[in-house]
C-alpha cells in the first residue's frame, strides 16, 4: 500500500470517521505491521498536539468591530430591481403613447377645420367632427391581425421558456 493511503486510513481511524470495515482492517494492520504501528503513533501524537496544546487564535475585538462597521455602511441592492426590467416597462409605455398619439392624429386629420363664420376667435364646426367608425370584422379577418396574433403567441412562448429555464437553474 502507498504511504499516502496508509496515512489517510489512519487519519480516518483516529478521527472516528472510518466505517466499521475500515476500523477492523486498520486494527488488524496495527497488530501485524510495524510500519503501520509507527505511522499510527506518529499521527496520534500529532493529533493530540493539535487538539490539546494549540489554541485557535481569535481576531481582536477592534478588527471585528471594524469589519462590522464596514458592512453596516454598505447599502444592500434593492431586490425588486432584478424582477422589473426597465426596458420592458419603457416598451409598453411607448406602445401606448404611440397608439394614443396615432388615434389622436387620425381623429384630428378627419375633422373639418373650415370656419363657418361667427364672432368667436376659434370656431369649430362640431357637427362635422366625427369619431371614425371601425369595422371589427375587417380587423379580425385581416392577415395583419393573424400576423400580430402569431407574433404574440411566439413571444409568449419565449417568455414562458425563459421562466422555465430560470426556475430550472434555481432548483
Amino acid at each position: 500500500m502507498k504511504e499516502q493511503q496508509i496515512e489517510e486510513q489512519l487519519w480516518s481511524y483516529i478521527d472516528g470517521s472510518a466505517t466499521a470495515a475500515e476500523k477492523t482492517f486498520v486494527e488488524k494492520m496495527l497488530a501485524a505491521n510495524e510500519e503501520w504501528k509507527a505511522k499510527y503513533m506518529e499521527q496520534l501524537e500529532l493529533h493530540q498536539l493539535l487538539m490539546h496544546e494549540t489554541e485557535l487564535e481569535q481576531p481582536s475585538l477592534r478588527f471585528t468591530k471594524n469589519v462590522m462597521d464596514g458592512i453596516a455602511g454598505m447599502q444592500p441592492k434593492a431586490a425588486t430591481s432584478t424582477y422589473i426590467n426597465q426596458n420592458i416597462i419603457r416598451s409598453i409605455a411607448a406602445f401606448f403613447i404611440i397608439t394614443i398619439g396615432g388615434l389622436l392624429i387620425y381623429s384630428l386629420s378627419q375633422a373639418d377645420w373650415s370656419s363657418s363664420g361667427g364672432s368667436d376667435i376659434i370656431s369649430i364646426n362640431t357637427s362635422s367632427l366625427k369619431v371614425p367608425q371601425f369595422e371589427v370584422s375587417k380587423l379580425f379577418n385581416s392577415s395583419v391581425m393573424n400576423i400580430v396574433l402569431m407574433t404574440s403567441v411566439i413571444m409568449g412562448l419565449m417568455v414562458f421558456d425563459g421562466f422555465l429555464r430560470r426556475k430550472k437553474s434555481a432548483a
